[in-house]
């Protein structure tokens, strides 16, 4: 074969596509495919002729190969049925390869849906998604709404779990084991030893609710569990690669006229903030040191908010190993406060 191109005749196709070798020239098992880089010899283009029956032909599918026959390839009208019908130029390479120029990944469950008009979608919504842009690619509409419905009802019966800790080991189990940011919320409305002031029952539920709402809200992106058996009343933490990053307590003492009461807070921005700081640990690497000290300074002198961190006060990496706790003040009477409040 001389030149860059040719035209290839239908015999020496029939002879390429059928023949087996068994000698040290066989074909490349698939693992080898892989890692199989493109021959240096020159391509060659042919339009392929129908009439060729169940004869094998051999592809190669963005280095992964696979066998199969042109009466699959051009049993439904598709890409395929396009480029082994005349209708469409392929390529094949020098050892009789027909080249095709996508990733191989799904090519199986392509040439499966072909077979068989039905195929065993991907579990994860990821490889659902990944095999519709190929059944869009090669133009094959059932398959594309095969997985369109596969979508939907992933769509519908997607859940969202929440732990409930029943122990102290089993949250550190939990959070141990979990690569993703961790919010939980503390709360036990038997844990006062004084009366609850007027709104404090509206504001636990209150951080109930936000609860929900974040869990629906970054579900898979963070693990949310609930903890009602430690001794705080209401009381957020946020976790980050299994170490522990902020707490918000929401819970203060107060002093009426003649007697202490327990009240409980709702402080909606700080939790907000807290959460997006832990989706900064989503994925390695962690924050770098300038961001971490960013989002400790921020509400450093914030009237309404008191921060401690534990651990030493020295920068850099440092910052790693410190929690910030952040607790509202209170204040006994109206003339303790600060003007403005």
């Amino acid at each position: 074969m001389s030149g860059d191109s040719c035209q290839l005749p239908l015999h020496r196709l029939c002879l390429q596509t059928q023949a087996i070798s068994t000698d040290s020239q066989a074909i490349r098992p698939p693992y080898e495919a892989s890692q199989m880089v493109c021959p240096k010899s020159k391509t060659c283009s042919y339009r392929a002729a129908l009439g060729l029956g169940n004869k094998y032909v051999r592809l190669n599918v963005g280095g992964t190969l696979f066998y199969t026959t042109l009466q699959v390839l051009t049993r439904q009208d598709s890409m395929l049925k396009a480029m082994f019908s005349g209708r469409k130029e392929v390529f094949i390479d020098r050892e009789g390869w027909i080249l095709i120029d996508r990733c191989g990944k799904h090519f199986g469950s392509i040439l499966t849906y072909l077979r068989e008009e039905a195929v065993t979608l991907p579990p994860a919504r990821q490889g659902v998604l990944e095999l519709l842009a190929e059944a869009k690619y090669y133009l094959i509409q059932g398959l594309v709404e095969l997985c369109q419905g596969g979508l939907q009802d992933q769509k519908e019966l997607s859940l969202c779990v929440i732990p409930v800790i029943t122990s102290a080991k089993e949250e550190v189990r939990l959070i141990q084991a979990c690569t993703k940011p961790v919010v939980k919320l503390l709360y036990n409305r038997s844990n006062n030893k004084y009366s609850y002031t007027s709104n404090s029952d509206d504001n636990l539920l209150r951080n109930i609710e936000l609860f929900d709402k974040l869990s629906l809200s970054y579900n898979g992106r963070v693990l949310f569990i609930k903890d009602v058996i430690g001794d705080e009343i209401c009381c957020w933490s946020f976790y980050g690669q299994g170490r522990k990053l902020a707490e918000v307590c929401c819970t203060s003492i107060v002093y009426a006229t003649e007697k202490k009461q327990t009240k409980v807070e709702f402080p909606e921005a700080k939790i907000y903030e807290e959460t997006l700081n832990a989706l900064l640990y989503e994925t390695l690497p962690v924050p770098d040191d300038t961001l971490l000290e960013a989002t400790r300074r921020r509400h450093a002198h914030c009237g309404s908010h008191s921060e401690e961190e534990e651990g030493p006060t020295h920068s850099g990496a440092d910052l790693r190993e410190r929690v910030r706790r952040i607790h509202v003040k209170r204040y006994s009477t109206y003339d303790d406060r600060p003007l403005g409040h």
